[in-house]
């Protein structure tokens, strides 16, 4: 294993660790993790480094977890559509190999040349195809995880040993590195679809409501519904992935339940994109509030993408928004959103006074989870809710 000095491209929302260790097996991380333990240092995994300035910054970062050197695609069991890799594989090198055997891990991930595998499960942003394949959390099938105190943990998909009580793979997927190090995952694949075809229709606020939910209902079975809403008083594009057999017959009884459109064999060129996130604010809503959401979006000025069907949605700043200006923006929408059923979350702003993740149900729970977890408070201290 390799360590070196940190440089500015380490620096975690802003904080510079002291040094960056570069483990090349799960034994080599477990070793980190003992001497940080032993020497009370606070460690922040990374992986691809997309996300670094997601989440609130740490309230200390001695040691950043490179795992960039633990890239291996250990298992494919084609046969079982299952495959085990390390957490340092990038999607798109993992896409490629999965590929070359027919197969797919059914997750529409952004900046897939960099995002990694424990990036992918440690930040569990929903894509697309959510709405049909299931998240990350949804195909994870086995993890393994090493505790802050060097304890090497598995579960699921072939068990060594488990922590009693404890799924780790639910607890880890989304947690931003504050349980612990995600250093392998199995994950359960699905053969890549003969055909797609995309359905594109420009569509208004009103029509976009009963469209979704006629969508979401249709025996033709979509595998994605997404809407891009560039600019807010204009109207909204949206686009409908029909994937498998018979997908230009389905896409086009899909067109025919819009009323407009047109079908074609062409990925939008938005689909799936974070284009600017320098400012990101999550909104997550059951798919009967998506009126009250796309109402409480338009009063933003912010640019909207996401799926209706899934209830979920990113809005992304193309201007710069100031601190106040913010901060009033993400309180009037988290109050209408919330009163609609849904939460709001900012996943990146360059302002750390901003309330991030408002009110947050569980956090009591959370907390005796970080507690039992990392008593220490050495996993990337104060990045998650609640500053956990």
């Amino acid at each position: 294993m390799t360590t070196r000095q940190a440089g500015a491209d380490d620096a975690v929302s802003g904080v510079l660790p002291r040094r960056v260790a570069l483990p090349e097996s799960v034994e080599e991380v477990a070793a980190v993790l003992r001497a940080c333990s032993e020497q009370d240092l606070a460690v922040v995994p990374a992986g691809g480094g997309t996300k670094l300035h997601w989440g609130l910054p740490p309230a200390r970062c001695d040691v950043l977890l490179d795992m960039c050197c633990m890239n291996e695609i250990l298992e494919h069991a084609a046969g079982d559509l299952v495959v085990r890799a390390q957490a340092g594989v990038t999607m798109d090198a993992l896409a490629a190999a999965l590929a070359d055997k027919g197969q797919e891990l059914a997750l529409d991930v952004p900046f897939p040349e960099d995002t990694t595998v424990g990036g992918t499960l440690a930040a569990a942003l929903p894509g697309p195809r959510a709405f049909r394949y299931g998240t990350a959390r949804d195909l994870l099938i086995g993890i393994t995880v090493v505790l802050p105190d060097g304890t090497i943990a598995k579960s699921g998909g072939k068990v060594v040993k488990n922590v009693a009580g404890y799924d780790l793979g639910k607890l880890f997927t989304g947690s931003y590195g504050t349980l612990g190090v995600i250093a392998e995952a199995t994950f359960r694949l699905h053969p890549l679809p003969p055909d797609s075809r995309w359905v594109v229709a420009e569509v208004s606020r009103a029509e976009l409501p009963p469209a979704a939910a006629a969508l979401a209902a249709s025996q033709a079975e979509p595998s994605a519904v997404e809407v891009d809403w560039a600019d807010p008083g204009g109207p909204l594009t949206l686009a409908v992935l029909v994937e498998g057999a018979a997908a230009p017959s389905r896409a086009e009884a899909l067109r025919a339940l819009i009323g407009k459109g047109s079908v074609t064999d062409e990925r939008p060129s938005w689909w799936g994109l974070i284009q600017r996130d320098e400012v990101l604010v999550e909104v997550r809503f059951p798919p009967s509030a998506t009126a009250a959401v796309l109402d409480a979006a338009a009063g933003t000025g912010l640019a909207l993408r996401g799926s209706p069907v899934s209830g979920r949605m990113l809005l992304e700043a193309w201007h710069t928004v100031g601190e106040g200006e913010l901060a009033a923006l993400v309180s009037r929408l988290r109050e209408r959103v919330e009163a609609a059923g849904g939460r709001v979350h900012v996943l990146a702003a360059p302002y750390e006074s901003l309330d991030r993740w408002g009110h947050v149900s569980a956090l009591p729970l959370m907390r005796r989870v970080k507690e039992r977890f990392d008593p220490g408070r050495r996993m990337s201290p104060g990045r998650f809710a609640g500053g956990l």
